[in-house]
């Protein structure tokens, strides 16, 4: 199947996929969009590595590939947040009563507004990694009706940071294992790994004040 994505990989049709699979996870946090872009990397890496036999120009040739799945998810993940944003900003009264249903999206959310207000919007990069916590920031900046300029810049680093560890880890896993499932689950790993270290980062003061 590697192969058959491997083909998908040198296709415009996988920018495509990909682009909607990580636009629409913001809604839908159960879409793998993070393991789609790294089977992409992986599989992209291997179709480059199959055609060009020197490890050197391999990582060359593979250059372009790589650059543009980055700039397709960030730019994915960007849009993805600014259309949550908006929604949440349009219809502040039905997310912020969905959210009072939760202690955890409240304390989310407060801590949030105030790490936009002291310019701390690394919070913002650091839920891109956790599970849901990229869809928590968003709807939470729109419901307390965040400045686009607190917010955007903070959403396009963060889909900028998480779309290049996501290829990387696609790119290199490929690079030392090969463009196989061994590869592919090994670099899955280390997305899930730094999930739950973004995870616990996000919870560890709710625990402290607890």
């Amino acid at each position: 199947m590697l192969e058959q994505l491997g083909a998908l990989a040198t296709s415009p049709w996988i920018y495509v996929i990909v682009g909607l699979s990580v636009l629409l996870d913001v809604f839908l946090p159960v879409l793998p969009s993070g393991v789609l872009v790294i089977t992409a990397a992986t599989a992209a890496a291997g179709s480059a590595a199959g055609a060009v036999g020197d490890a050197t120009v391999h990582g060359h040739a593979a250059f372009p590939q790589m650059f543009a799945l980055v700039m397709c998810a960030a730019t994915a993940s960007v849009l993805g947040d600014m259309v949550a944003y908006r929604l949440a900003w349009r219809g502040g009264d039905r997310f912020d009563r969905a959210i009072s249903r939760s202690r955890r999206l409240v304390a989310a959310q407060e801590k949030l507004g105030t790490a936009l207000v002291r310019g701390g919007g690394p919070l913002v990069v650091v839920a891109r990694f956790a599970p849901a916590g990229r869809s928590v920031v968003s709807l939470g900046a729109g419901v307390m009706h965040r400045r686009v300029a607190e917010f955007l810049p903070w959403s396009a680093l963060a889909g900028l940071t998480w779309a290049a560890y996501s290829v990387s880890l696609g790119y290199f896993g490929g690079q030392w294992l090969g463009a196989t499932w061994l590869g592919t689950a090994v670099s899955v790993f280390a997305l899930f790994a730094a999930g739950a270290a973004a995870g616990f980062l996000m919870t560890r003061p709710e625990a402290r004040a607890r």
